[in-house]
């Protein structure tokens, strides 16, 4: 296979920034409501981006759980390898990819964990595998094999009363600083409108080259 025939023309939308709201959030709810509507394969996975403390990168796809003005809500392990690095390094950056719109959202921000007890709401409205296996996972920790994660599911199940949600593990909120929506056109001239956040507070609107 030669990679560098590997090419696919975008052909279905174009941006128009005196058509885009004012506001991101809003903005980015419409184009998630379209991505629903169009029936993107999980239109809420989103890779999220972070830095370790010596400066290395690592990425990963998660869901998002949540849309609010504050901001995007995920939840996972507070002693995985991405919450260590978002400990020493609150910046971030999530990427939705919808294909099937020839579009991408990519938000760059500051993350914080969401309270307990919006964590615990979230917890406890997951399905009983779930809530088991964010109990028996010690996530990015080295296992000596599956099996010691099947003992501890077996056990979990055998006990619900155990099943409770764990100090390891909640929410996290990216407060978003930048906002940037690109769409696919035809022979690479792609259309990318950014939104920044200033110091008081209010989204600036622009026109990035592609």
């Amino acid at each position: 296979m030669n990679y560098k025939d590997l090419r696919k023309e975008y052909i279905l939308h174009q941006l128009d920034p005196d058509l885009m709201v004012e506001s991101p959030i809003d903005q980015f709810r419409n184009w998630f409501d379209e991505a629903i509507s169009a029936h993107a394969n999980e239109a809420n996975a989103m890779v999220l981006s972070t830095v370790s403390k010596e400066g290395k990168p690592s990425s990963r796809y998660l869901l998002l759980k949540e849309i609010s003005e504050r901001g995007f809500v995920f939840f996972t392990n507070y002693n995985s390898r991405k919450a260590l690095e978002m400990d020493s390094n609150p910046y971030v950056c999530l990427v939705f990819y919808w294909r099937e719109l020839e579009r991408q959202v990519r938000i760059e921000g500051r993350v914080e964990k969401i309270s307990i007890d919006e964590s615990e709401e979230y917890f406890n409205s997951r399905p009983m595998g779930s809530r088991i296996s964010a109990i028996a996972s010690p996530q990015s920790q080295s296992i000596s094999n599956r099996k010691v994660l099947e003992d501890k599911i077996k056990f979990l199940n055998e006990h619900p009363e155990l099943v409770v949600m764990p100090e390891h593990w909640g929410g996290y909120l990216v407060v978003p600083e930048c906002i940037e929506f690109w769409q696919g056109r035809e022979s690479r001239m792609h259309d990318r409108i950014c939104y920044k956040r200033n110091f008081e507070g209010h989204w600036n609107k622009e026109i990035l080259a592609p």
